[in-house]
């Protein structure tokens, strides 16, 4: 979720509000509208398409629907970034639904509950559209599903908060489903560095590498979103198998820390493992990642002055309102996929949307029907089929199998 934003789960701006600060925006200057052609049509639809991070979960949270009663999937849900008709369009084949929870709960001894409920919440709306959905654990099963003609439904837990310090609560997550953890969230654990926090470990404690290694041995993909430099680093030395940053983008495109550095993105590639660019435009445009370096350290001085959760959100508001992010387009998407391609090869790039996480999307990526106009700006470049492909799904899909196996060993 909001990356380094989704401290602000609790800082998140309803998504109804997206309409309103950006609907009339103008398109960014310079670069044409990307115009779809018959041929990327065809190109898309016959792709897997694997979104490694969407946080529609956390929104029936937001909403207080948990029970399923206001957000019907069905229906045009313009107050979202996802329903069943625009996933349909947008061509998805499998979706990691993230289980988050806000980093506060570890301070309120509610971490571990609190996910376990979002976890289950994903397997309801699984189960609530079996027409459309099903829940997927290995990529056999992500297969077998697309071929049938539904979305493969994954779990991603983000942030090591979630486990409360407990190897067997990490174990307990994967018989329930979940295949990926992100080890961090916005603030510093005990055993791992955050990307927005100041570091204190410079990497990863002990406890940390076990972490890895267990995560490894069940066959959970290590994703480092959301994690300092150094615990990126420190973790591609300990795991053995590859790792995924489930949504995130190039540094040297967009210099905000949640973003992935170049040293690193050479590391990744030595790895075996994907980068899943992020859309959010604070992370995809300069501008937009300079402005809001601050805004996680704003959001907790706002909390600290606001513990009130509407006095909150109003004062986290306003400050956004005098701090816009310019939103970017898909052109700077496909800039940050051709940097990683550029520095860690074109298997190791992939596509982590973190769509109902983000306030602020690129022109032409919308929503989770737009993923077509990504094809189209990549055939625009030159870029083959096959690359296309793979940069959809097939990367993922070869890194996940990877673990796999390194798990059966």
């Amino acid at each position: 979720m909001l990356t380094s934003y989704h401290s602000i789960a609790a800082l998140v701006v309803l998504p109804m509000l997206f309409t309103m600060l950006f609907a009339d925006e103008p398109k960014p200057p310079g670069r044409q509208p990307v115009v779809l052609t018959d041929k990327a049509i065809e190109i898309h639809k016959a792709a897997l398409l694997v979104d490694g991070h969407n946080d529609l979960p956390w929104q029936f949270r937001e909403m207080a629907d948990l029970s399923f009663q206001k957000i019907d999937l069905r229906k045009n849900c313009k107050d979202l970034h996802t329903d069943i008709d625009r996933l349909r369009k947008g061509n998805v084949g499998a979706q990691f639904w993230a289980a988050y929870v806000d980093v506060s709960t570890r301070k309120k001894g509610t971490a571990v509950r609190d996910t376990l409920e979002q976890i289950d919440v994903i397997h309801r709306l699984v189960k609530t559209y079996p027409d459309v959905l099903e829940f997927a654990g290995s990529t056999d099963d992500i297969a077998r599903i697309r071929k049938a003609g539904r979305i493969a439904s994954l779990i991603g837990v983000e942030g090591g908060h979630s486990i409360d310090n407990s190897l067997g609560v990490l174990r307990t997550y994967y018989q329930l489903g979940v295949r990926y953890m992100t080890l961090t969230h916005t603030d510093n654990l005990d055993w791992a560095d955050s990307a927005t926090d100041a570091p204190k470990l410079n990497g990863l404690s002990p406890f940390g590498e076990e972490v890895v290694r267990e995560m490894n041995r069940l066959g959970m993909l290590v994703d480092l979103s959301h994690v300092s430099a150094d615990t990126m680093k420190h973790a591609l030395k300990v795991t053995r198998a590859p790792v995924i940053f489930s949504h995130s983008s190039a540094f040297a495109k967009a210099e905000h820390p949640r973003n992935v550095p170049d040293d690193v993105l050479k590391l990744v590639k030595t790895n075996g493992g994907v980068v899943m660019v992020n859309f959010y435009s604070g992370f995809i445009t300069p501008e937009g990642a300079a402005r809001l370096k601050n805004m996680v350290a704003v959001g907790r001085q706002l909390r600290e002055k606001y513990p009130e959760e509407r006095d909150f959100k109003e004062a986290y508001r306003a400050w956004r309102k005098e701090n816009p992010t310019p939103r970017g387009s898909v052109h700077n998407v496909v800039d940050h996929i051709e940097h990683i391609i550029a520095m860690a090869g074109e298997d190791h790039v992939g596509i982590g949307s973190d769509f109902d996480g983000i306030d602020s999307a690129p022109v032409q990526l919308e929503d989770v029907s737009c993923y077509p106009y990504i094809t189209q700006e990549l055939l625009n470049r030159g870029h083959s089929v096959e690359r296309i492909h793979k940069i959809l799904g097939g990367n993922l899909m070869r890194a996940f199998k990877a673990a796999e196996a390194v798990a059966k060993k």
